[in-house]
């Protein structure tokens, strides 16, 4: 193999794994049944959507906070007790028992 294609090698590589670690939401949900769950997330741990003033993932202001989204399993995320739509706050979640 030449120097040249290593090189190109190399740099497809790189720009591939740039691009998936651009998008972690977007492979974590072609990963497998998912949902978004609001209210969930920690401090700069959301998936995406974190309100006013944010971009996207990794901008969460605060724990658990209302607007921003992770993904989980489908089915996990009231059990957790996070919610399925957006909502004020940041309250902890308390887990549904049972």
């Amino acid at each position: 193999m030449t120097n040249n294609v290593k090189m190109s090698l190399a740099a497809s590589a790189l720009i591939a794994m740039a691009t998936a670690a651009a998008v972690p939401g977007a492979a974590v949900a072609a990963s497998g049944a998912k949902e978004k769950c609001y209210g969930v997330a920690l401090k700069g741990k959301n998936d995406c959507a974190a309100g006013p003033g944010t971009s996207c993932a990794g901008t969460s202001t605060v724990d658990y906070q209302g607007n921003a989204w992770k993904y989980v399993a489908k089915g996990a995320c009231e059990k957790m007790g996070g919610t399925l739509a957006a909502h004020k706050g940041n309250a902890k979640p308390m887990p549904k028992k049972g």
